[in-house]
């Protein structure tokens, strides 16, 4: 059964407030959402427990993207108030066994596939810095469209920036025409910037641990180290390179699983 959300703790989660949940999950080889993606099926709702279902393109996409995809749903959608326990259902992968079994027991990714071959936390850590790296691309591009040059954009530090919501999560689509004053030149005049790149930008960085301090450089070289001005398009540019390939898989990703849905479908009833 389902309720509403107005008290905040006594009733039932609704079926947007879990999907909102789930839309803070990301593909992490493409850096979007899995609402987004479709790769969503069901959402079950049975008082305090919630039941999700979900596919990925194909039966054969990395285990441990499927796991990191599994294991976040679990703990997006019990950190809503209203619900006690989560249970993650991947469909139609060659290691959904393991996987259902691994998240829904609450073992180690190790747990789960004894003879894996690397530790789970390193890989998400090297995919979120390639999505850092990608979301810099988008968010330096909004500050050159906003009339910033490079040595003023490779200078910028987190208090250089106001009007942010520190919590707004990089799928949201609420809030899509905000925009976020950009202070430079010691605060001597500011820009008016679109806020959603920006935002999207630093909840990686704060993941990645890269912008913390309101003194910290708002931008890095991918190996997290401050720019040099003069370095600035060689850095630029290996950021559109990280956008294109997270694009190019995406289409790939996009186009096998319209086909298999083309399969799976069931002819319509006579």
């Amino acid at each position: 059964m389902t309720g509403t959300e107005s008290d905040g703790s006594t009733s039932a989660p609704t079926r947007a407030a879990v999907r909102d949940r789930l839309d803070r999950v990301t593909d992490p080889e493409l850096d979007r959402s899995i609402v987004a993606l479709d790769y969503v099926d069901r959402i079950e709702i049975d008082g305090a427990r919630v039941a999700v279902e979900f596919t990925l393109p194909t039966a054969w996409c990395s285990p441990a993207f499927a796991w990191m995809m599994a294991v976040d749903a679990r703990d997006e959608v019990e950190s809503l108030p209203t619900v006690e326990t989560a249970r993650i259902t991947l469909d139609e992968h060659m290691h959904e066994t393991e996987i259902n079994r691994g998240v829904n027991d609450r073992l180690s990714f190790a747990e789960a596939f004894p003879d894996a071959d690397g530790d789970v936390a390193a890989v998400r850590a090297e995919l979120d810095e390639k999505a850092r790296v990608a979301r810099q691309y988008e968010a330096v591009e909004a500050l050159l469209e906003a009339g910033l040059d490079p040595a003023a954009i490779v200078d910028l530090r987190r208090r250089d920036l106001e009007g942010l919501d520190a919590d707004t999560t990089a799928d949201s689509a609420d809030g899509a025409d905000e925009t976020v004053a950009v202070f430079v030149r010691d605060r001597s005049f500011a820009v008016t910037a679109p806020a959603a790149p920006i935002e999207r930008y630093l909840e990686k960085a704060r993941e990645t641990a890269l912008v913390s301090d309101p003194d910290d450089r708002l931008f890095r070289t991918p190996e997290g180290e401050p720019i040099d001005p003069e370095s600035f398009d060689l850095v630029h540019q290996r950021g559109r390179l990280a956008t294109v390939n997270m694009s190019s898989q995406g289409g790939i990703c996009d186009g096998l699983r319209e086909a298999r849905e083309g399969r799976l479908e069931k002819p319509a009833d006579d």
